[in-house]
């Protein structure tokens, strides 16, 4: 974390043939929120966006929406970028994350 703690997070992804959507879950040790995800794969079938809803930054109680959006760049590579829905209406991405293989 920003503060040197450390965390651990938890990601759930399945696909829903009825809605014909992915679906899953993301927890993590630093909040209280489960976030729920909704989502769908990109015409070229690499980059998966996940819609949810949560606690906005502003910490007044009022729930924002966010994007968390898995890229694959490679067998062996994965990109993570989370974002979140200003009050101006623009995508404000807080979050970049490399995840590879080893």
């Amino acid at each position: 974390m920003p503060d040197g703690d450390p965390a651990v997070t938890q990601m759930t992804l399945g696909y829903d043939p009825a809605k014909k959507r992915f679906v899953g879950t993301w927890v993590g040790s630093m909040m209280s929120h489960m976030w729920i995800y909704d989502g769908a794969l990109d015409a070229t079938e690499k980059i998966l966006t996940l819609s949810a809803e949560g606690p906005s930054f502003a910490g007044d109680g009022t729930i924002a929406k966010y994007e968390d959006i898995i890229e694959i760049k490679s067998d062996g590579h994965r990109l993570l970028r989370s974002r979140v829905l200003g009050q101006d209406g623009k995508w404000n991405e807080f979050m970049v994350g490399h995840y590879r293989r080893k």
